[in-house]
């Protein structure tokens, strides 16, 4: 190969490997960026759909269960709300034998719609009668969640057993109703 064509292929090769860098840099990088997210953005956008169809298909459930939850709330009134709780507590342990000894209700403002009353209760009595309590409070259709429970024995046995359990009870805040 004469050296005046060798040159002439090594700058046209020269500009070919450039042009092709160029376009690796700047057209399929960028291509390639561009489709792997928008694979992503379908990905999650069909996932979202995906739950939305779930969603729909339980909204009886749902909207049943919201109902039950709703309907089964302490009253709006503190004092009703309290007395509901506390005649409950009493009523819970005289079913079960178990001794009452302290409760503290206290009003907590979480959020607008909604406050809770939490109530720490300190119990004693055998461990089946304080078990049989905590079931009772358990299936209460009252909006109550257990926070904590706490057992421990007052003999060495185990005969005697000391509860202490935080319970917070749910009442809706009534919004104003507006008016067409």
């Amino acid at each position: 190969m004469n050296p005046k064509n060798r040159q002439k292929f090594l700058v046209v090769l020269t500009i070919a490997v450039v042009a092709l860098y160029a376009g690796d840099l700047l057209v399929y990088e960028p291509l390639a960026r561009w489709f792997s997210g928008r694979s992503q953005t379908i990905t999650t956008l069909r996932q979202k759909v995906k739950d939305g169809n779930a969603l729909v298909r339980r909204e009886v459930g749902i909207r049943g269960e919201w109902d039950s939850m709703r309907t089964n709330t302490l009253p709006a009134n503190g004092s009703l709300a309290e007395q509901q709780l506390l005649k409950s507590i009493d009523s819970w342990a005289s079913q079960t034998g178990t001794e009452v000894t302290d409760i503290l209700p206290q009003w907590k403002s979480d959020a607008d719609e909604y406050v809770t009353l939490n109530c720490r209760v300190e119990a004693g009595g055998s461990l089946s009668s304080l078990m049989q309590f905590l079931y009772e409070v358990k299936r209460s259709p009252m909006a109550l969640k257990m926070d904590s429970i706490q057992l421990n024995s007052r003999d060495t046995g185990g005969q005697q057993m000391t509860l202490s359990l935080q319970i917070s009870g749910l009442v809706l805040v009534p919004t104003p109703q507006k008016s067409s």
